[in-house]
C-alpha cells in the first residue's frame, strides 16, 4: 500500500511537528477521515482533541502525559491521544519523542470494551500505524528518511510503500 506523511501546518509548531498519513490515491488524511466521521455526532469530544493537538503543537510539546503509551507493540511509539473521563473517542498517534507526532484514525471506544481486539475499527487503526511505525523506522534506519537539524521535522522519501 502506498503512504505519503502529511505535515498539518494548523497543528504544528514550535514545539511538535503533527503529521498524518493518507493512504494510497486519498487525498485526505487518516486523520481527516477522523475529523469527517465523528465531527457532527462527537462534535465537543472532537473540538478538545484539536484543542490539545494544537496545545502539543505550539506550547507544550508532545510530552507523555498527554498519551496512553504502549498501545502497539514494544518500542514501536504507537500510543492514544488520553482521552478524558467520561469521552468515547480514540485517537490513534505513533509518537516520536516530544517533537513530532503522525496522527492515525481511531474510533469510539465503548465502556464494554477491556481492549482494542474486542472492536474491530479500533483494532484495524492500530494495526495499520503498526505497520506504518516499522516502516518508518526502517526508512529511518536506512537514511531514506531523516530529522531535520532541530529534529521537528521529517526529511526525506515521505512518499513509501507498506
Amino acid at each position: 500500500m502506498r503512504c505519503k506523511l502529511h505535515k498539518i501546518e494548523q497543528l504544528s509548531g514550535d514545539k511538535t511537528s503533527v503529521y498524518s498519513v493518507s493512504n494510497g490515491n486519498e487525498k485526505n488524511t487518516l486523520f481527516d477521515l477522523f475529523l469527517q466521521e465523528f465531527r457532527d455526532l462527537y462534535k465537543s469530544e472532537i473540538i478538545d482533541i484539536l484543542k490539545r493537538l494544537k496545545a502539543i503543537g505550539k506550547e507544550t510539546g508532545a510530552r507523555e502525559h498527554y498519551f496512553k503509551m504502549n498501545e502497539g507493540s514494544p518500542g514501536d511509539g504507537v500510543c492514544a491521544l488520553f482521552d478524558l473521563p467520561g469521552k468515547n473517542l480514540r485517537l490513534y498517534c505513533i509518537r516520536y519523542g516530544t517533537q513530532i507526532v503522525i496522527l492515525g484514525d481511531g474510533g469510539v471506544k465503548a465502556k464494554s470494551i477491556r481492549s482494542l481486539q474486542e472492536d474491530t475499527d479500533l483494532k484495524e487503526a492500530n494495526y495499520f500505524l503498526r505497520k506504518l511505525s516499522n516502516t518508518i523506522t526502517q526508512k529511518i534506519k536506512e537514511r531514506e528518511i531523516t530529522y531535520s537539524i532541530d529534529g521537528l521535522e521529517f526529511r526525506g522519501a515521505l512518499v513509501f510503500d507498506i
